[in-house]
């Protein structure tokens, strides 16, 4: 039978090793109700499933917000082969038959992988805007950005506008001091998909949770961001 081996990183220690049986299917997500747990905040609670068909195990995504990914490419559905790497948030999943094991060979394989497997740069464009436009589930509400002060200022920013501006200028929708800051130092801007902060001037380049921001980053939920005198930290609310 093949396997499933679970691991944070390609080179990194095997985590877990799962059997796949033929008749089986199986649920990946972050929800303890999975066959396969993987707990990370990327990936969604249901995030994949893996089904016995009769000609092999197909994979498929259960339309989870990060996506699948399968030899580096997004898959919706990919019938899995020897050797293939399976990519669900930061984890992977190596894919592999006993060795002497049958497998499924010749027109029928190519003809199950060629057609599932979608451009990853249009998928994922397409995937955003999909994200965006979808109702709320279970009666939840758009979250909002907020960016809280850990010093160098009080009280809390709400991420509203499309852009919002950060920098010594006093025009800014956030005032920071430092000589070395810019006039416009760095921006949030909202998208569809969340909120980028990117570096517009100054010697002084913004820093996310440690690491100085070159050009745009997207953040995340409690990432830490510095400019000049101030330190907040971004919160999502409902």
């Amino acid at each position: 039978m093949p396997t499933l081996t679970l691991k944070f990183k390609k080179d990194s220690a095997k985590i877990k090793e799962y059997r796949l049986e033929r008749g089986q299917s199986l649920t990946l997500g972050r929800r303890e109700s999975n066959d396969i747990v993987i707990e990370n905040l990327a990936v969604s609670g249901h995030h994949a499933k893996i089904d016995w068909t009769g000609n092999g195990f197909l994979l498929t995504d259960l339309k989870s917000k990060n996506g699948t990914f399968v030899n580096d490419q997004l898959a919706i559905s990919h019938w899995l082969k020897d050797g293939d790497v399976v990519t669900i948030g930061k984890h992977i999943l190596e894919f592999k038959y006993a060795a002497g094991e049958t497998q499924p060979q010749g027109e029928d394989t190519e003809a199950m992988g060629e057609t599932m497997v979608m451009d990853t740069g249009k998928y994922r464009s397409m995937l955003a805007k999909n994200v965006s436009t979808m109702a709320p589930q279970g009666g939840q509400q758009e979250q909002l950005g907020v960016l809280s002060y850990l010093s160098g200022g009080e009280g809390e920013v709400d991420l509203t506008k499309k852009l919002t501006k950060i920098g010594k200028n006093a025009s800014s929708d956030i005032v920071v001091s430092g000589l070395t800051v810019g006039q416009t130092a760095a921006t949030v801007s909202k998208r569809p998909d969340g909120y980028y902060l990117s570096y517009v001037s100054g010697m002084s380049k913004p820093r996310v949770n440690g690491e100085s921001v070159k050009e745009s980053l997207q953040l995340k939920q409690f990432d830490v961001i510095e400019i000049g005198s101030a330190k907040m930290q971004l919160i999502f609310k409902s």
